[in-house]
C-alpha cells in the first residue's frame, strides 16, 4: 500500500484550503507584510541619517583635526628650534 499524500485530493486538500484561507492566516500575512514595509522604511531612513552624519563629520570635523595636527607640529618645531638656539622656551609653550 502506497503512503497517502497530503494535498493529493479528498479531505486533506480541503483542510489545507480551509487553513490557508482562514482569517487568522490572512491576518498573519498582513502583519508580516506590514512588518516588512516598516523595516524597509526604517532601514532606508537609518541609511539616510548615517550618510548625513558621515558627510557632516567629513566636512566639519576632519579639517579641524588636520588643523590641530598642523598647529601641534608647528609648536614642536618652534620648541626644537629654540632648544637648538639655546634660548629658553616661552612661558606659554608647553614642555614635552
Amino acid at each position: 500500500m502506497a503512503p497517502k499524500r497530503i494535498g493529493a485530493g479528498g479531505k486533506d486538500s480541503s483542510i489545507l484550503a480551509k487553513i490557508a484561507n482562514s482569517d487568522i492566516v490572512s491576518q498573519g500575512k498582513s502583519a508580516a507584510c506590514d512588518a516588512v514595509y516598516v523595516s524597509k522604511k526604517l532601514l532606508k531612513s537609518t541609511g539616510k541619517a548615517a550618510w548625513i552624519a558621515g558627510t557632516t563629520l567629513l566636512i566639519l570635523v576632519v579639517p579641524l583635526i588636520i588643523e590641530m595636527d598642523r598647529e601641534q607640529i608647528l609648536n614642536e618645531m618652534e620648541l626644537q628650534q629654540t632648544s637648538l638656539l639655546g634660548t629658553p622656551p616661552a612661558a606659554g609653550m608647553p614642555m614635552y
